[in-house]
């Protein structure tokens, strides 16, 4: 079996090793959603992952609802991820842009007062986190068919956008609650058209969206994220396995490259722990490398390689304070642990000032 610094090829990306840094949103772009100078050095402090997932990135205004997190529908955004896709290249690393839609977890406080959009008339529990501070959440308004389409204009913008701005590929996020997820799942998706009721009709967006997203910028550079847990930000499944077996399949046929799993384990960002896993199902239909994550160590991690249930494993919050992460692993050196009050935060603590280890 490989270990983690074993190479990998995913798609076009040939990775020097398996330990892929998660996307982790840290709020450091400006309230315009541009990405900024102190990104590009916190990226590329990161660049000896084997691969980095860009923080989640917003596809239009309309779906993104986290303050200071970047975008990428406006030219000004593009210029904004050029010289931090530029600096990860620089320092030998390869990055991908992580496509995001919020759904029903906008605050209508970002979109000029009007409503979040989902699959259906739902609203998220808890609060939103906002500018003005924690708010909450609205119901949403459902999505009509007829305004898929352009939905899928928005994603296909974004992905040429994350080509022009020097990504080297694109992964779609379809996972933790938001849009795409909201209407996989029966518990926010109580449509009766196509997009609702049976498991093909619940899967439907999110084909629709990877074959938009592969349209663009090549299967070979398109990845996918998934949640096949319990539930994510109020968003929940009664029977996940059969839907997220589907889901997988059909990203299969799309020729996707390659598939995260999101599994939390106890203390999982998200919750839902407890859940049976669906990624020894879903590893039976999706034939291209598999990626697992959360809560992994680094002898969990090459566990998992060494039973054969992962190819690969993307690690999220040991990163922040670790940006020589795949080199710690290696070496079995200590890990330093990052402040949580400091992940949000809009300055350089807690974000550029963690060392490499000596």
């Amino acid at each position: 079996m490989p270990s983690l610094f074993d190479p990998i090829q995913l798609g076009a990306l040939h990775l020097p090793n398996r330990v892929l840094m998660a996307p982790l949103t840290r709020g450091r772009a400006t309230r315009e959603h541009v990405p900024t100078e102190r990104m590009a050095t916190y990226y590329a402090q990161r660049a000896s992952a084997g691969l980095i997932i860009s923080e989640a990135t917003g596809i239009s205004r309309e779906g993104l609802g986290w303050p200071f997190a970047p975008g990428l529908w406006t030219d000004e955004q593009v210029e904004g991820w050029k010289p931090v896709a530029a600096a990860v290249k620089q320092a030998g690393g390869r990055i991908v842009a992580q496509l995001w839609h919020m759904g029903r977890v906008v605050h209508s406080s970002f979109n000029d007062g009007r409503p979040p959009v989902s699959a259906s008339a739902t609203q998220a529990p808890h609060k939103a986190h906002t500018y003005e501070g924690r708010q909450p959440y609205d119901v949403a308004r459902p999505l009509d068919a007829a305004e898929l389409p352009r939905l899928l204009e928005d994603y296909a913008r974004a992905a040429r956008n994350a080509m022009t701005a020097g990504f080297d590929g694109v992964q779609v996020h379809a996972a933790n609650g938001y849009l795409i997820d909201q209407f996989l799942r029966n518990g926010s998706n109580h449509r009766d058209d196509d997009y609702g009721g049976s498991v093909e009709n619940r899967v439907r967006l999110l084909r629709e969206v990877a074959a938009t997203v592969a349209g663009e910028v090549g299967a070979d550079r398109t990845g996918v994220r998934l949640s096949p847990n319990g539930e994510s930000q109020g968003v929940d499944d009664s029977d996940p396995e059969p839907l997220f077996t589907a889901a997988a399949a059909a990203l299969g046929e799309i020729g996707v490259s390659w598939l995260e799993l999101r599994e939390p384990g106890p203390e999982g960002t998200f919750g839902a722990s407890d859940v049976p896993k669906v990624s020894p199902h879903i590893r039976e239909v999706f034939h291209a490398p598999l990626v697992l994550n959360s809560d992994y160590t680094g002898e969990g991690a090459q566990a998992a390689l060494d039973a054969g249930v992962a190819d690969a494993i993307s690690f999220g919050r040991p990163f922040i304070a670790n940006p020589d992460l795949a080199r710690r692993l290696r070496e079995g050196l200590p890990l330093a642990q990052e402040d949580p009050k400091l992940w949000y935060s809009q300055g350089e603590e807690g974000y550029v000032d963690y060392p490499a280890a000596a």
